[in-house]
């Protein structure tokens, strides 16, 4: 294992349902390999002058270097939260099988 292009992209949702409509959205349009959803996250935050928490969903999106700035671009358009967590995270190392599978799920769907 060594240096990747695989990329995630991490974002939080209000709810599964939403989480779930932007997934089946980025897989459909070729930006994304999986969308692994993780649903009742807590969050805690600042948010205007105050702190807040709130329960969320959060969702882990694999896609790759060539396609990570489309999908994030992609997921600002479809977010509906006013300041969307989204983050691209580059692992450090990857197992080639997983980083094939995700080089040719991307593949297929262009």
């Amino acid at each position: 294992m060594g240096t990747s292009d695989v990329r995630l992209v991490l974002s939080t949702f209000a709810d599964e349902e939403t989480a779930d409509v932007v997934i089946r959205q980025l897989l459909g349009e070729g930006l994304i390999a999986c969308g692994t959803l993780i649903p009742r996250a807590r969050s805690l935050y600042f948010w205007k002058g105050k702190i807040e928490e709130s329960g969320e969903a959060l969702v882990l999106f694999k896609t790759d270097l060539d396609h990570s700035a489309d999908c994030m671009k992609r997921m600002k358009e479809l977010h509906p939260y006013e300041v969307p967590e989204i983050m691209l995270l580059g692992p450090e190392n990857v197992s080639p099988a997983y980083e094939w599978w995700i080089r040719e799920s991307l593949r297929k769907s262009e």
